[in-house]
């Protein structure tokens, strides 16, 4: 007897290898694009999101022409960037944009896209103990510039103030990063190097809080290169528009070049 059922339980094993495992029961097969959609934004109110991201694929290759397609790619979207996939969300984003380009919440996928590299920073922030301006921000100008496509493409949209408050922070963040950069090079005495950082602030970021420091880390430069007449001229103009700068409030000599070396005095 006990022969016999080793035999029918190695028989058994042998099929599941020659077969392989069982599969799981799938338990949309027969159903309705609308039931699919259902049963995926079940799963998505009871934060199953990973789930609900199956059964969103399994409408779209089963009913690629479905009414619910186009809100089927921005659920599945969102899905992603509420499980912190931001690849995989801009990815579905970029598709959506792409096949629905008169879509009526064509606003509402820029947003997403944005918000989905805004969060990825805090993520990598998190992840590594540092600041975001320490290190290649690629992710926060990618951030920018959904939130900069977002606002120029439709500038009436109900995300509108929450993207340029987002914007705001990016690009403090962004001209932070480059002065961290700049004050590299004065340090290893580039500056040229600085020089150039320091500009681009002051271009491309005029109306953040960095624009004096760049300016400072300018006259620096300048000095430090010899090139008193682009010293000055940045003097005055650091005078004229930030009269009450430490720079000249603290009763130091503007001839002295301490004073506005900082980066030494970490």
């Amino acid at each position: 007897m006990r022969i016999g059922l080793v035999v029918i339980m190695m028989l058994f094993l042998g099929s599941c290898a020659i077969f392989g495992p069982p599969t799981e029961l799938d338990d949309t097969k027969g159903l309705s694009a609308e039931r699919i959609y259902e049963k995926a934004s079940e799963r998505m109110a009871s934060n199953d999101y990973k789930k609900s991201v199956e059964y969103l694929k399994k409408l779209e290759s089963r009913y690629p022409n479905s009414k619910y397609g186009a809100q089927a790619k921005l659920d599945m979207a969102y899905a992603y960037y509420k499980q912190e996939d931001a690849a995989q969300c801009v990815s579905t984003v970029e598709r959506f944009i792409k096949i629905y380009p008169n879509h009526p919440n064509l606003d509402y996928a820029y947003y997403l896209k944005g918000v989905a590299y805004f969060k990825q920073r805090g993520i990598i922030d998190k992840a590594t103990f540092q600041d975001v301006s320490d290190r290649d921000p690629k992710v926060l100008r990618q951030s920018f510039l959904a939130f900069k496509d977002l606002l120029t493409l439709y500038p009436n949209t109900r995300y509108g103030q929450d993207a340029t408050e987002r914007m705001i922070y990016l690009k403090n963040k962004l001209a932070d990063h480059e002065l961290h950069v700049a004050r590299h090079y004065m340090k290893v005495k580039a500056y040229i190097a600085a020089l150039n950082r320091a500009k681009f602030v002051i271009e491309s970021y005029p109306d953040t809080s960095f624009v004096e420091e760049a300016l400072v880390i300018m006259i620096s430069a300048y000095d430090n290169l010899g090139m008193d007449d682009l010293k000055e001229d940045n003097l005055r103009i650091l005078k004229q528009n930030y009269p009450n700068s430490p720079m000249f409030t603290k009763g130091k000599d503007t001839k002295k070049q301490d004073w506005w070396r900082f980066w030494d005095k970490d």
